[in-house]
């Protein structure tokens, strides 16, 4: 049997969900289709998202199609939830994004297909909503065409347009897009002895190869185009691949917790098969599998084992958290889309207990690592990091409803970086000056090119000093760099260990290993963030602020109110263009302006404003203060009140 996973993604009420409803229904697997509105669907299982009519959590659910098994996964369309849908996109043979006929390309729409695009997934695009008054068609794939950057091949044509008699009539596939990407192809169309068959073909490895889009036309409402968008699902997406007899190699992609708060983690598995009982290695931990439960029309039964290709559930992994690998690790995609740039605190209840709220919230970290739970035990105090206030109301609500806690936010602040302004080192020796730690360690920190990330390297020995020692160094030295000098996280630089050394293990005549003579482990880990600190300070760091790439479009004659409020909140626009009685401004503005303007612009265009917005970049803070970020660590800024809290005292 031929097994295809399968995405369906798009940009917030396109009707993402409502079209799963309409494939599981055509498939025989629900008797009725659920309702958005009425929180009646089968995928959006959440309490929360039946009553916002929203998709917050992915979720599978499997169909037959003829003699393909489809797992089909439901992924958020709202961008404060995608990092839900990163996960999924690695697990993915294809997918479908969805776009309204009436609303045509939005914001997330363009982020999303330029990602399939990049990670070379094979994807068909279905216009929904084209019973909708004010549905577009043949405007609508230049819009996709000129808007998404992308290859699209219309599949056919739509009658009755914008009402509930809308339908959609499959046609003959014209080879123009399809000669672009295949020169045999244009040679056959020049010479005139091209054949459908030949066309068919070249449809499908283009699409399979994501070089070109398929496009469909139809109403997840009403069903018109789900038969032909099925059909294209079977015959234009590649199947599932894996070796069923080869070594294991899975990827974990979601983890819930079950009726009894029992881990469930949520895998693809991609070669070899995994069994009940097997004990699986993932990350540096290791686990039993106790049950599996494999997807199967609409429902997940148990198995004793899961083969490559399939998606389970998988029970037992105590330890195992978001993006681990089983087994064999597979070669990483690295971030699909942008990090969280806010952070706010949660500020509990007068009658909500801190140490529940900790547990509650390390728990909604273990299904979404990017919330990045920050505690600070002096302030007693927790942060989260979040992609905006959609999401800030969906952990409150979800502590209310499924924990019983109240809380509230602090306002939403932007999530800083700090770079090394240059180079800088420093270092302290054994049993010289004011060390008090069994230890030599000298570092360089370098400052390297944006995106680049941290790296450690050796400019000492290897066998210098046991490896355990290093391992210490570099654990501790990527640990303090998450609070630089202003207290944000220090990025795109390298550490360089230029100076390393030991005391062996020693004793007093005739008796044990005194640790008081001999190096450990803790005065490596205790000594390199002041030996750290002091090479960035020396280096110099600065502080950036995520900024947002923006895209405006309004009526030209409300740009003179719009370009002072823009000035105000910091957005710089770089390009202006005017088509018709309408001005497209594109630009760049600081996250932090990003929620204020999404809610001055409707004011100011008469409701007719289209604002989308994306992270782009970090740049260098210019304006007013430098913002400060308070510590949660020793603080090795202050060397007395470091060694204070590490050692008990403030010198050698």
């Amino acid at each position: 049997m031929h097994l295809l996973n399968l995405g369906i993604l798009a940009h917030v009420d396109a009707g993402k969900t409502s079209l799963t409803e309409r494939l599981l229904h055509a498939a025989g697997i629900i008797d009725e289709i659920g309702s958005v509105d009425a929180g009646s669907t089968q995928t959006d299982t959440l309490a929360l998202e039946r009553q916002r009519g929203i998709t917050i959590k992915s979720a599978v659910v499997s169909f037959p199609v003829d003699d393909v098994t489809v797992n089909l996964i439901d992924t958020p369309g709202h961008p404060d939830f995608i990092a839900e849908v990163e996960r999924v996109l690695g697990v993915l043979d294809g997918a479908v994004l969805v776009v309204s006929a009436v609303e045509g390309v939005q914001a997330q729409t363009r982020i999303l297909l330029r990602t399939l695009r990049r990670l070379g997934i094979p994807t068909l695009v279905f216009v929904n909503k084209t019973d909708r008054r004010g549905a577009r068609d043949t405007g609508l794939l230049s819009e996709l065409a000129e808007r998404l950057s992308a290859p699209v091949v219309p599949m056919g044509t739509v009658t009755g347009l914008g009402t509930r008699a809308a339908a959609f009539h499959e046609g003959t596939v014209t080879a123009d897009v399809l000669a672009e990407h295949d020169d045999d192809l244009l040679a056959a169309y020049v010479e005139g002895t091209l054949t459908p068959g030949r066309v068919r073909a070249a449809l499908r490895a283009l699409t399979g190869r994501a070089l070109v889009h398929p496009v469909y036309f139809g109403s997840a409402a009403t069903g018109a185009g789900v038969p032909e968008l099925v059909s294209g699902i079977k015959e234009l997406l590649p199947a599932a691949e894996g070796d069923p007899e080869g070594p294991l190699s899975a990827a974990v992609f979601k983890v819930e917790r079950g009726p009894a708060g029992e881990k469930i983690a949520y895998a693809r598995v991609f070669s070899g098969t995994l069994r009940t009982r097997d004990r699986v290695p993932h990350g540096d931990r290791e686990g039993r599998v106790t049950a599996i439960g494999v997807f199967d029309h609409g429902t997940d039964v148990r198995h004793e084992s899961v083969p490559a290709g399939r998606i389970a559930r998988l029970w037992g992994l105590t330890d195992v958290r978001v993006g681990d690998s089983l087994g064999v690790p597979r070669k990483e995609y690295g971030r699909f889309f942008a990090p969280p740039t806010l952070e706010t605190v949660v500020v509990p209840g007068p009658a909500t207990d801190r140490r529940s709220l900790h547990l509650a919230l390390t728990r909604l970290a273990e299904q979404d690592p990017l919330i990045g739970l920050r505690h600070d035990e002096v302030r007693q105090e927790t942060s989260v990091s979040l992609y905006g206030e959609v999401q800030k109301e969906v952990v409150q609500a979800t502590l209310a409803d499924e924990y019983g806690l109240q809380v509230t936010f602090r306002e939403t602040t932007p999530l800083c970086v700090e770079r090394p302004a240059g180079t800088g080192a420093a270092a302290e020796f054994v049993k010289k000056d004011a060390n008090p730690f069994l230890a030599t360690v000298g570092l360089r920190v370098e400052a390297r090119p944006p995106g680049t990330g941290v790296t450690f390297g050796l400019g000492v020995e290897l066998g210098a000093m046991p490896y355990a020692f290093f391992k210490a160094v570099e654990d501790t030295v990527r640990r303090t760099l998450r609070q630089g000098l202003h207290g944000w996280e220090v990025t795109d630089c390298a550490v360089t260990m230029t100076h390393c050394g030991y005391c062996p293990r020693q004793s007093h005549a005739h008796q044990g290993f005194d640790k008081s003579m001999s190096s450990t482990g803790h005065d490596f880990r205790g000594l390199t963030p002041l030996v750290l600190v002091e090479a960035l300070r020396r280096a110099g760091s600065r502080v950036h602020e995520p900024m947002h790439r923006f895209r405006l479009e309004a009526p030209a004659d409300t740009l003179g109110g719009l370009l002072p409020v823009l000035a105000a909140r910091r957005a710089v626009p770089q390009t202006t263009q005017t088509r018709g009685g309408r001005c497209v401004l594109e630009g760049v503005v600081p996250a932090a302006q990003v929620h204020g303007l999404e809610q001055r612009i409707p004011g100011l265009t008469r409701g007719e404003g289209e604002w989308e917005s994306a992270f782009d970049h970090y740049a260098p803070v210019v304006h007013g203060a430098v913002p400060e970020r308070p510590r949660t660590d020793h603080n090795p800024l202050d060397r007395k009140v470091y060694l204070l809290n590490v050692t008990g005292r403030t010198g050698a």
